[in-house]
């Protein structure tokens, strides 16, 4: 054999060997899955034979077959292979967390019934409420949107005019000291008075929410850039509006998606506290309906919805934030 076959035939070695040790995490969330099925089926219920119960096993095991199926894919792509097993404790994790919560539910009944509801019962919601679900969380992202895009805009102006000029830091940051720290729920019954809709008092609200976390920290990042940055652009000619726009806009944008970040989660809260106060559709009065007829299992089911949502968007926002900031990625930790 010469040396560029034997060289061949020891890569190919070590790559069968290295493959078949990746696999063997995603290969025990596959048994992990398997055996939540095997339970939600074969153990006998409690209290009542609860619907979708064969569906949710069924989805457990369309789960355990796309893991195969990415394992078998595994072999001859490396992303996909180094990708599952990222994930691979997360997939071994879920499967037992969802087996000690259908336990615990539907078959022990240690946790009573209607306050808790077993995994199968969030399952049977989305199939059979997927209309009202889906309608509600069209109206909310309408409304975090809008509340979202009003109140981004308005703290990253205030940010920037407090951070740049001295005269209207004067005048503005003593505003901002006052209004910044009271919640914005707390504002509910006056902005009710105020408004002509409970639309447009629920979108002041959440705008209010993101104002002012973007707007302190992009004050804090248009304050904290280097003025040697500014001599530099002034000894070259620079005007006032080339330094804003071009050197503390910049420079500052780290900070202002960490105030949108954060931003984000506290207009999450005002959302569905707005929304439980006179809105016709949306997440928070989908929870309101919800306890209302104690529909506990809708009620999670919406919250699980939410929660997802939000990990979306901000997901999202991670993306457009390393598109955006690509050229400072060697100067800042990510």
């Amino acid at each position: 054999m010469s040396s560029v076959e034997t060289a061949v035939a020891t890569s190919a070695g070590t790559d069968r060997v290295s493959w078949t040790r990746g696999s063997g995490l995603p290969i025990l969330s596959v048994v992990g899955w398997v055996a939540a099925a095997w339970l939600t089926t074969h153990v006998a219920n409690a209290t009542r034979n609860w619907p979708m119960t064969q569906g949710l096993a069924n989805l457990f095991l369309g789960l355990a077959a796309v893991i195969v199926v990415l394992i078998v894919a595994g072999r001859w792509l490396p992303r996909v292979a180094k990708r599952l097993r990222s994930t691979a404790p997360w997939l071994i994790a879920l499967p037992i967390l969802l087996s000690i919560w259908e336990l615990l539910t539907a078959k022990l009944g240690w946790l009573p019934v209607p306050f808790f509801a077993p995994p199968q019962a969030l399952l049977d919601v989305y199939v059979e409420d997927w209309p009202r679900l889906l309608d509600s969380l069209w109206h909310s992202a309408l409304l975090l949107g809008s509340g979202v895009l009003l109140g981004a805009i308005s703290g990253f102006t205030t940010g920037v005019a407090i951070g740049w000029s001295r005269a209207l830091g004067y005048w503005l940051h003593p505003v901002l000291r006052i209004l910044g720290p009271v919640p914005s729920t707390a504002l509910l019954p006056l902005c009710f008075f105020l408004f002509p809709s409970s639309w447009s008092a629920s979108v002041f609200l959440i705008a209010l929410a993101t104002w002012f976390p973007v707007t302190v920290l992009t004050w804090s990042g248009v304050a904290s850039v280097d003025t040697a940055y500014y001599d530099v652009a002034r000894t070259l000619g620079a005007k006032p509006s080339f330094l804003i726009f071009n050197v503390a806009i910049p420079a500052a944008l780290p900070h202002v998606f960490v105030g949108l970040f954060m931003g984000l989660g506290a207009s999450f809260s005002t959302l569905v506290v707005a929304e439980m106060m006179g809105v016709k559709s949306g997440i928070g009065w989908y929870l309101q309906w919800a306890q209302g007829w104690a529909a506990y299992a809708n009620m999670y089911a919406a919250l699980l919805l939410m929660a997802l949502a939000c990990s979306g968007l901000i997901s999202a926002l991670f993306i457009v934030r390393d598109r955006l900031l690509a050229w400072q990625k060697g100067a800042m930790k990510w």
